[in-house]
């Protein structure tokens, strides 16, 4: 899928463009060859596709300002990018557009212990926090399965979770503040070092604003005391009702784990066949793992209420560990699912959707059926505790017809779980996979209420276009939208 240009410049017309962004970041963080190009063509959903007309590597916040100044004072449109792990194709170019990339911005810029604080550019790796902190007894709650490779940046355009959102919430509830660059070039600065500031939550807006408001520059985090005590157990059944059933239960019975996960049949054949972890029974049609932290006598406690609560619903097996190494080999088959997806298929697609937790059973059964409507198998993993459903759709792409097919299979599945009282995204975002779906969750007016606040700071839509919001125009929107963007006068350079 290729995105309509926003405006047509000739070749002749970007070299003044590239040696103002050559004079604000040096020869070396501006890329235009069109070889080297191919690497940012698109993020982690592969079935959408486009070259940016160049990419650019700031390192700082003032480079970031610079660039997107020029870029207001000549109306060109442009993409922020981070470490390019995104699944909603958040970060896709535009053919004749600027992209943006963090990946210099690396820095750890302060860490406050005492405070429990720290201090990064967007470019830092989600892992690299608890690295940085670890030795002196702290974490970082928020985890996606991408943690070794996504960048703090790109979490906070999504808002991301992972496995322990359940009980401490996704990345905007450990964001403090934030130094933005809006889509003008002004810096700006919204929230702060305290949990709790006067005036409007700007903060808590941009996490989650998938780049149409600005890029994050520098970004205050909380960090957490690690647990005292931390026991991960698994349970496997025979029956996909049953362990859905034991999920609602668990949360009745007062118990909020850290993280709750399910997997499939399908699922747990496949990472075993990959990374062998040797944990998970290959016969079981489901297995579910449920991590525990806390004080030592809480965790004890609730490690044996969940295994009860697991066998009345007639899990086969419970096994706990509490010791790092095998908590570990647990979760590694969980976090390595989508990897497994790559090994078994040439091309794979993953869905991101989100039901009650009482219509898990249901839509289990949906999105089978619909495989098999569709004739492409489905690997089911998600977040139990919250419904956030990540159904893993294999196909090969050099089949003529075959993406078109997933795509409106996955199309099908999210309008099932908005049609079951959930959301589109869970936290893969929305992006250029999901924008025309969102008038199945929002009418007309909420819509136009949303593309208001984007006005606010993007009135000429060059941060991000297209992203987010259908592109079609049916939000209430048509006077606003796609903005003539042309090129003003270049003879200044």
């Amino acid at each position: 899928m290729l995105l309509k240009s926003l405006f047509k410049p000739t070749e002749n017309k970007w070299q003044p463009i590239v040696k103002a962004l050559e004079a604000i970041l040096g020869k070396d963080g501006v890329i235009q060859r069109k070889d080297e190009l191919l690497t940012y063509e698109c993020d982690g959903l592969t079935g959408y596709r486009q070259r940016p007309a160049i990419a650019v590597l700031p390192r700082t916040t003032e480079q970031v300002a610079a660039v997107v100044k020029l870029c207001h004072e000549h109306q060109i449109p442009w993409v922020a990018r981070g470490a390019g792990t995104g699944l909603s194709g958040g970060a896709l170019p535009l053919a004749d557009g600027l992209l943006i990339v963090t990946a210099r911005m690396r820095q750890i810029l302060s860490v406050d212990l005492e405070n429990q604080r720290v201090v990064v550019q967007p470019g830092v790796i989600n892992n690299w926090v608890t690295q940085a902190v670890s030795g002196a007894g702290f974490y970082y709650a928020p985890d996606p399965s991408s943690q070794t490779v996504c960048s703090i940046g790109g979490n906070i355009a999504e808002n991301s979770g992972g496995v322990h959102c359940l009980k401490y919430g996704a990345t905007t509830n450990h964001v403090l503040g934030l130094k933005l660059v809006i889509p003008d070039g002004s810096i700006v600065e919204v929230g702060g070092y305290l949990p709790e500031m006067p005036g409007y939550d700007l903060t808590g807006l941009f996490v989650g604003s998938e780049g149409t408001l600005g890029i994050a520059t520098e970004i205050t985090l909380k960090i957490l005391k690690t647990p005292e005590s931390i026991c991960v157990l698994l349970a496997d059944f025979m029956s996909l009702e049953a362990t859905a059933q034991s999920v609602a239960d668990i949360i009745a019975a007062g118990i909020i784990p850290a993280g709750m996960e399910i997997m499939d049949n399908f699922s747990i054949n496949a990472v075993e066949d990959v990374v062998a972890t040797n944990c998970y029974p290959r016969d079981a049609t489901a297995i579910l793992l449920v991590e525990l932290d806390g004080l030592p006598i809480e965790v004890q406690t609730n490690k044996h209420r969940v295994a009860e609560i697991c066998r009345n619903n007639g899990a086969r097996n419970t096994t706990s560990a509490n010791d790092p190494e095998t908590r570990l080999t647990m979760w590694k088959g969980r976090k390595a699912a989508f990897a497994a997806a790559g090994k078994m298929s040439p091309s794979y697609f993953v869905q991101d959707g989100v039901v009650p937790r009482n219509c898990l059973v249901e839509i289990l059964g949906d999105i089978n059926a619909l495989g098999e409507k569709y004739g492409f198998r489905i690997a089911n993993v998600f977040h139990a505790g919250d419904g956030n459903l990540h159904p893993l759709i294999l196909y090969d792409n050099s089949v003529s017809g075959e993406w078109e097919r997933v795509e409106e299979l996955g199309g099908e599945i999210l309008k099932r779980c908005v049609e079951l009282g959930g959301s589109l995204s869970g936290e893969h975002g929305i992006g250029s996979d999901k924008n025309n779906f969102m008038p199945s969750m929002f009418n007309e007016t909420d819509l136009e209420t949303m593309a208001w606040v984007r006005d606010c700071f993007n009135p000429d839509h060059l941060a991000n276009p297209n992203k987010l919001f259908p592109t079609p125009r049916s939000c209430g929107e048509a006077g606003n939208a796609q903005k003539s963007m042309e090129f003003k006068d270049l003879e200044v350079f």
